[in-house]
């Protein structure tokens, strides 16, 4: 595990603490979006909705919900341009900032009762500044982690960003789970509050960490070469469009279940099958705490058995045991619903998310690849994860049933397969031994993708 060297300024940053700090800035995301997610099913219904009644309510504190992922792509577009031109970590730096100043901010909101309809207005402007910030995080922290892991580990370290998912959602549920603790009017005054002010606690110990990180090695040797492009996001959609729209597809599933599991399923079994609250969120805290043990040991396996193939494995695994799943939560008993979350969110969900950071570096030239692993990160997001709460809420409303969201959770996951099996490469050892003796910087042609050079 040694270290690696900027060629333009002889830092030294070995590839673990670049991991970690690429795993800090994603639990911070994942911390702010879940607690968001867990107080628009609990929470702000009543606070900035009171007048809209239970449903209404519940549909329009998920939308926005879902509109902080409409700034995502704008997002990616802007800290990717930057991130290809002038640096990953400085752009990283600059997003969990942002991220971190508009969760304080939302804690600090006033109510519909203090202030009126400037309330949610304010709230969806913070949350559509938080997506923003957001749509550049992801790509910058995975492409840290890939590009300074060592030849043959990229599976194995791409791991770490994704592991900041669950870690965010056990420790967001672990804060809210202690806020809830307090007597009803105390917590719906109050309590609900300090999760989003504790996330600058989170926001101060990743930004010393990101700090003392030197930049990617494959952006400087991109910079000392003069590769760097005047329109990142232009050059991206010439080179690479199949690729960006595959992505996209491919991640659509992983992203739609996440916010299911961590949002929905929180209203859901709550509000109509009658779990209590407490039980719901420590099945979140454990399904959280298994997924950051699984996805090392998948991105691990990735380098020997292929990303595609572990990708796929857990598409298909989400596949089958979605049906299964929404019949335990059904059957309302508090140690079925954790079983439940544990198997979707906790297992069959980290053989994809342990591989998706290397997976999707992979298919993109280190010139434009802040910008295409971004942009095509955030289509799926704006695409699946930001109304995926809302759909369900919909589904089951006007259908009383849950089986309307699991055929809904069937036709993503087809996507997400057809999609992971068009992306470029092959499967299995053959395909882990490509991907770890050549370059990640794919040159696309007229007709093909071709590998060259050594690996970044």
């Amino acid at each position: 595990m040694s270290p690696k060297t900027s060629p333009t300024n002889g830092v030294r940053t070995g590839p673990m603490k670049v991991a970690m700090a690429s795993f800090i800035g994603t639990t911070v995301e994942y911390y702010d979006f879940f607690i968001y997610g867990t107080a628009a099913a609990l929470v702000f219904p009543k606070l900035f909705f009171p007048e809209a009644g239970p449903l209404m309510g519940t549909l329009l504190s998920f939308a926005t919900f879902g509109v902080g992922f409409l700034a995502r792509p704008l997002g990616g577009i802007v800290f990717g341009h930057f991130g290809d031109r002038v640096g990953r970590k400085k752009m990283l730096i600059i997003s969990l900032i942002g991220m971190g100043a508009a969760t304080f901010l939302m804690g600090l909101l006033p109510g519909y009762a203090e202030i009126g309809i400037f309330a949610p207005i304010l709230l969806t402007v913070l949350r559509l500044f938080q997506g923003f910030c957001v749509g550049g995080e992801w790509g910058g922290a995975t492409l840290m982690a890939v590009e300074h892991a060592p030849k043959g580990k990229k599976g194995f370290y791409g791991a770490f960003p994704q592991m900041g998912a669950p870690a965010g959602v056990s420790l967001a549920t672990v804060v809210f789970l202690g806020a809830t603790q307090l007597p009803g009017d105390q917590f719906l005054a109050w309590g609900w509050r300090l999760p989003f002010l504790v996330s600058a606690v989170l926001v101060v110990v990743g930004l010393v960490i990101r700090l003392t990180v030197a930049e990617s090695p494959a952006f400087a040797a991109a910079r000392e070469k003069k590769e760097l492009v005047k329109l990142p996001i232009k050059e991206a959609f010439r080179r690479h469009p199949k690729e960006i729209f595959l992505v996209a597809g491919t991640y659509l599933s992983q992203g739609v279940f996440a916010y299911i599991t961590m949002s929905y399923l929180v209203n859901y079994a709550t509000s109509i099958v009658k779990i209590d609250h407490t039980t719901v969120l420590l099945g979140i805290f454990v399904a959280g705490l298994v997924a950051v043990i699984l996805l090392p040991v998948f991105g691990a396996l990735s380098d020997t058995y292929g990303r595609k193939t572990m990708y796929l494995m857990g598409a298909v695994a989400m596949t089958v045991l979605i049906g299964p799943a929404f019949m335990l939560i059904n059957t309302g008993v508090a140690a079925n619903f954790i079983l439940a979350v544990v198997l979707i969110f906790g297992i069959a969900m980290s053989p994809t998310s342990g591989v998706t950071g290397s997976l999707f570096s992979m298919v993109f030239s280190r010139e434009v690849r802040y910008t295409g692993a971004s942009v095509g990160y955030t289509i799926s997001q704006i695409c699946g994860s930001a109304f995926a709460p809302t759909i369900a809420t919909a589904l089951f409303a006007a259908t009383q049933s849950s089986d309307a969201i699991v055929i809904y959770l069937l036709i993503v996951s087809a996507i997400s397969i057809t999609s992971v099996a068009l992306l470029p490469g092959g499967w299995g050892r053959k395909e882990a031994a490509r991907q770890n003796g050549e370059d990640l910087d794919i040159k696309r042609t007229a007709s093909c993708i071709d590998s060259v050079g050594a690996e970044a």
